[in-house]
């Protein structure tokens, strides 16, 4: 089976590819490489053949005939989005752009060439200020920044398709994405890293010093509250959805994926001293926009729909950061 990864030279979708070809998928790897990484697919390639996977330099909102032409696909997953929340409110204008007019191009062409089987990842951004915890898919969605309303925006083109043009799709709703492989192969290469647990763990190995960005809010220690899911366990939760996808006629599902509970960024912070052993400075950084509160998953869904929940702790997430910044402390070259 052909898997088509949009956004698979990005953090998640990197890690995504090599979980796919360990599973014996054969995957077509798309990015136009403006904030992935084309190394860690050239080290995927090497470890599985060319044959399993091909790299395609594409920006989503080109001509994509080509890619479906030469490539039978049977399913997308779809990763590919501009994703920083302070960033969204300096440019709203491109985050429309880029993750909406990107996607309907996707889907157009996906559509043509009669592919109608579509994982998206989207995100709890759309859902906005919680009014409950744990929040579940059934919350109202009301995004406080032009990243959760373009997500938000994605999301209603396909359910759309989905009704009128016979669209089969599973829309996964991430909260806070953390860790690396598990055997440290594939990881975080943003510089700098907007990530709480990635950025933590660098201060703790001394590879750049460790800044707070979060602002103060209405929590017990002030500081914001998020579900914190490993990367790993968060991508094997795709691997079910393609699953699902494949051996079900008509799939239109929503999920939230998350570990169903929340902690704190002073939190996260002691549980990398801890498992560092190292006490680090926190120093105070420029606020972010954008920011709220509180939120947490609801993932009951998840366990009831793909049969899937967390396997991996924060304690794990850490680990696998320390291997994957001791091997590669600047991330990839390119």
């Amino acid at each position: 089976m052909k898997i088509l990864i949009t956004g698979a030279g990005g953090y998640i979708g990197s890690v995504a590819t090599y979980l796919f070809l360990q599973k014996g998928y054969e995957v077509v790897a798309i990015d136009n490489f403006s904030t992935g990484y084309c190394q860690p697919l050239e080290v995927l390639q090497e470890k599985f053949g060319k044959e399993k996977l091909s790299i395609v330099e594409k920006d989503l909102r080109e001509n994509l005939d080509e890619v479906f032409k030469n490539n039978k696909i049977d399913a997308v997953v779809h990763y590919a989005a501009s994703c920083l929340v302070d960033e969204s409110m300096k440019k709203p204008e491109f985050y429309f752009e880029n993750n909406v007019c990107g996607s309907l191009n996707l889907l157009k062409t996906m559509l043509k060439f009669g592919i109608k089987k579509i994982v998206f990842s989207s995100t709890c951004a759309v859902y906005g200020e919680a009014q409950y915890t744990p929040v579940d898919e059934n919350h109202l969605t009301n995004p406080v920044n032009p990243y959760g309303e373009s997500k938000l925006m994605v999301e209603k083109m396909i359910k759309w398709l989905g009704e009128l043009k016979g669209l089969n799709y599973v829309i996964l709703r991430y909260f806070n994405v953390c860790g690396a492989s598990d055997d440290g192969l594939i990881g975080d290469s943003k510089k700098p890293s907007t990530l709480l647990v990635q950025n933590a763990v660098r201060g703790a190995l001394g590879i750049e010093p460790f800044y707070l960005t979060c602002p103060k809010v209405d929590t017990p220690d002030g500081t914001p509250i998020r579900d914190y899911v490993n990367v790993v366990d968060l991508n094997e939760a795709h691997l079910k959805a393609v699953e699902l996808l494949t051996k079900t006629d008509r799939v239109g599902e929503i999920i939230n994926l998350g570990t169903g509970t929340g902690n704190s960024v002073l939190e996260i912070v002691k549980k990398v001293q801890e498992v560092t052993g190292v006490k680090f400075e926190l120093k105070k950084g420029k606020e972010r926009q954008g920011e709220y509160a509180k939120i947490y998953a609801s993932i009951e869904k998840a366990k009831k729909i793909l049969g899937w929940r967390p396997k991996r702790t924060i304690e794990d997430s850490v680990r696998s950061l320390i291997k994957w910044y001791k091997s590669r402390p600047e991330g990839w070259e390119y």
